[in-house]
């Protein structure tokens, strides 16, 4: 039987209904879709009293990306405008250092899945350098409060961030 800490289930499930969430384009607020001038805005949509869940607008200025990120819990990525790669990283558990995997393209309608279990870093870039993407993201937490790491690049060194949210008024 199901039950609500299944990540698998939860995942499994959570994809499909996202998929049909980013197929339509009429349903966001125009504050939450905003494109920054440069980088992106990370706006909190809604967070479950419990912390249990958020659910996030992620806008992308033309071409911009993140450090290379984790994120300590399960992610839902639905592209619901434009485009976005995300490029993952594989850390040697020795050394500490990265090492490229799996390069994702996501186009408006698809859905990526990330997993702390099965290695969830990576560095997420709008893939279009003319004008600005969205996403909107699923986690299974509060994203924005939750303590994770960003990387060296070239080391693989981690450092602690806790990344908060663009928008203050929720």
């Amino acid at each position: 039987a199901w039950q609500d800490n299944d990540e698998t289930a939860t995942v499994d499930v959570g994809a499909k209904l996202h998929g049909e969430l980013v197929k339509n384009d009429d349903w966001l607020p125009e504050a939450m879709a905003e494109c920054p001038p440069h980088g992106y805005a990370q706006n909190l949509l809604w967070c479950d009293p419990f912390e249990r869940f958020s659910v996030v607008s992620f806008v992308w200025a033309p071409s911009a990306c993140t450090p290379v990120h984790d994120h300590q819990m399960w992610g839902l990525v639905g592209m619901l405008r434009g485009s976005e790669t995300s490029q993952h990283f594989a850390r040697d558990p020795v050394t500490g250092a990265l090492a490229k995997g799996l390069l994702n393209k996501l186009m408006p309608g698809e859905v990526e899945v990330l997993r702390p279990s099965e290695g969830d870093i990576h560095q997420v870039t709008n893939a279009l350098a003319d004008c600005g993407s969205l996403s909107i993201h699923v986690y299974g937490g509060n994203i924005g409060a939750v303590r994770r790491h960003t990387f060296d690049a070239a080391s693989g060194e981690p450092r602690l961030f806790v990344s908060g949210y663009t928008n203050q008024v929720l």
